[in-house]
């Protein structure tokens, strides 16, 4: 009998199970990698909504303990996978430079907002008025962490690298069996797979496709994150992750010729340098109708429950998620209302 069985490993499946291990749980994972959003992310974490200057839903809670659970899992795995790196929002016009420094002004966007105004030395940029640089940004490694996390448990024998049969699933009262495992809960945390499941479907997640291009621009030479209408993120060797679109209609991770033109035409409005593309890749983000996660206990199986729906947050908002529901299932501390799921019974 193990503690937990947890379905999925991306953000929210990672954070989940990296919070068991170091609250000294037993559990077991299984993970087929159907589900990509995670890993093909721009790795991004930011406090701030930079199309409108502000505060992330709850950013400054999730933020720090995001932080901590990063530092402490790169600590524990013994690798090196968060870059510390800044975002530096471009300015459209003269009227935007001011409306970013009103939002700095806000005593809860202080801490995030730098009220220097960046001019670009960068030739190989369009920007002729001048960067906002962001304050507590930073990227992980996503592919990296979850290949670093993976490696671990196979090596403690805990991931199943195989599909989740949900009909092999018995209920009982204090426990649940799948196929020869017994667990007291079972935690799913399959971000958009929540659609195919039998116990979850009901939850309003919409999902939303996200399409991201890597450019090679040998004469760029960024080290910073750019935010225009869309973001620049350096990954060494004259390579940048470009992205994300956003498709609500088409459900899959087909990658398109539309967004790829889509991405493109809006590099070539930043860029002032010769560029190439040589990678493209697409992902369904675990998006849900009121934007808030997706929480809690099943209304009928109380060893049932459900950690997902971060939509394109889940760096900060994944650690301070498996935090509460860890929490509530062990401690009984009650799950905010805004994500609990009860908010759909």
């Amino acid at each position: 009998m193990v503690d937990y069985l947890v379905v999925g490993l991306g953000l929210a499946g990672t954070a989940f199970c990296d919070t068991l291990r170091r609250n000294n749980k037993t559990f077991v994972v299984f993970n087929d990698r159907s589900q990509t959003s995670s890993r093909v992310a721009g790795g991004l974490y930011n406090p701030v909504i930079l199309k409108r200057f502000t505060l992330s839903w709850r950013a400054d809670e999730q933020l720090p303990i995001a932080t901590d659970f990063y530092t402490q899992l790169e600590d524990f795995l013994k690798v090196q996978f968060d870059e510390k790196l800044n975002v530096l929002r471009k300015f459209a016009s003269i009227e935007e430079q001011n409306l970013w420094f009103e939002a700095a002004d806000k005593e809860k966007l202080k801490p995030y907002l730098d009220t220097t105004l960046v001019n670009n030395e960068n030739l190989g940029l369009k920007v002729p008025c001048g960067f906002g640089k962001v304050l507590e940004t930073g990227k992980l490694d996503t592919k990296f962490l979850f290949n670093s996390y993976e490696k671990w448990l196979q090596q403690e024998n805990l991931l199943y690298s195989e599909t989740f049969d949900y009909d092999q699933v018995h209920i009982n009262p204090s426990f649940i069996e799948y196929k020869n495992i017994k667990a007291t809960n079972i935690v799913f945390t399959e971000g958009y797979g929540l659609m195919q499941n039998p116990y979850f479907s009901y939850l309003p997640m919409q999902g939303s496709k996200g399409e991201y291009i890597v450019i090679k621009a040998k004469d760029l030479n960024e080290r910073n994150i750019i935010k225009s209408s869309i973001f620049l993120i350096p990954l060494g060797n004259n390579l940048y992750k470009v992205g994300a679109t956003y498709n609500r209609g088409q459900k899959d991770n087909k990658t398109t010729e539309e967004a790829k033109s889509e991405l493109m035409t809006k590099v070539d409005s930043l860029l002032d340098c010769a560029y190439e593309v040589v990678d493209h890749e697409a992902g369904m983000r675990p998006t849900v109708k009121d934007r808030r996660p997706l929480v809690g206990q099943h209304p009928e199986y109380s060893n049932l429950w459900v950690l997902n729906g971060f939509g394109s947050h889940g760096i900060t908002i994944a650690p301070w998620a498996a935090k509460s529901l860890y929490e509530h299932i062990e401690s009984n501390v009650p799950l905010l209302e805004e994500m609990n799921i009860a908010r759909f019974t």
